[in-house]
């Protein structure tokens, strides 16, 4: 693996080491794996509401450093002096409509039109859980900047962004915003936003460095080794954010679950994890609370201090913090 950029294959983007995605190949066993599963993929008892106090936001954070876990992969990043807001999804469901396709385990907790004043947007790769078209659109004609691995930007000038506050960036690259610079960084993982145009733009993780804080955010990755060449060159973390859910055994090259979510944060040299991409969407044959009970176990046994605010309750990273929020809506 290499920090200095991705690399092609004629119109396609590969991964740091040879990869497979979920493709035409596994569908039928996927589907069967679906019809005979017996978990609670969709939560029995409906989860929230919960509700955002935005007052908490007309005063910085004493530590300069404060999430909101919108949900999902949705933060709002409150970190010296700047707040990022990722990979912004608050439609109903993840999916090419809105008729049908995965829908949301809770409403959002802030409305967009409530959210405070952003100094940039990371949008991480194009998949529908990650780049939303309504929730962009809220976004256009805004003074905003937009930081997206190399393609995406053609997604967000087409829904109204303005051209000259896109950024695209390649692996390695940064993108200074205030006093802190965010810095793509390699992911295993894919993109496409239909069946023909796989891969055709960039994926990606990263690294946000402020004066007093460094963070990480993994976005989608699977395992690879280049979690601990990141930790080697940007390392080492205050606070990792790291995907653990949507695994399943068709697709182990894509997405991490929690144990080697943990094995990353370990190899990446991060203090505290806090655990992304779960509880909010049904997309993989598991329970939906399993990912945040298997990781509250692995975090045991590997010593990890975890970060695991409810959704939409602004938190002040300070250490580990695990408010074990979805237990109360676990129907065993």
């Amino acid at each position: 693996m290499s920090l200095a950029g991705a690399q092609k294959k004629g119109r396609k983007f590969l991964n740091p080491i040879p990869t497979e995605d979920a493709g035409f190949g596994k569908m039928i066993p996927i589907l069967r794996e679906y019809m005979d599963n017996k978990a609670e993929n969709v939560p029995k008892i409906p989860l929230g509401p919960f509700k955002t106090d935005t007052s908490i936001y007309k005063t910085p954070p004493a530590s300069g450093l404060r999430i909101t876990w919108v949900g999902h992969s949705s933060l709002l990043i409150e970190i010296d002096g700047i707040r990022i807001l990722t990979d912004p999804v608050w439609s109903q469901r993840v999916s090419f409509s809105q008729a049908f396709g995965p829908k949301r385990f809770f409403q959002p907790p802030i409305a967009l039109e409530d959210l405070p004043p952003l100094d940039a947007v990371i949008v991480s790769h194009d998949h529908y859980d990650h780049l939303d078209k309504a929730t962009i659109k809220f976004f256009a004609g805004k003074p905003i900047p937009f930081i997206t691995p190399m393609g995406v930007c053609k997604y967000l000038e087409n829904w109204g962004i303005l051209k000259n506050y896109t950024n695209e960036v390649d692996w390695g690259d940064s993108v200074m915003i205030g006093n802190c610079n965010i810095t793509a960084t390699p992911s295993r993982h894919f993109s496409g936003r239909g069946i023909i145009n796989r891969n055709e733009t960039l994926w990606a993780s990263f690294v946000i460095k402020g004066p007093q804080h460094n963070i990480f955010f993994g976005a989608d990755s699977g395992w690879f080794p280049g979690f601990a060449e990141i930790g080697e060159a940007f390392g080492p973390f205050d606070l990792t954010m790291l995907e653990i859910g949507a695994y399943g055994k068709y697709w182990p090259d894509i997405h991490m679950g929690p144990d080697h979510a943990t094995n990353a944060h370990l190899a990446l040299k991060g203090d505290v994890m806090m655990p992304l991409h779960w509880a909010t969407f049904s997309l993989a044959p598991h329970a939906w609370y399993e990912p945040g009970e298997r990781l509250v176990n692995f975090a045991k046994e590997k010593n990890i201090k975890l970060f695991m605010p409810e959704p939409g309750k602004p938190t002040e990273v300070n250490g580990p913090y695990n408010s074990e929020w979805w237990k109360r809506f676990m129907s065993k």
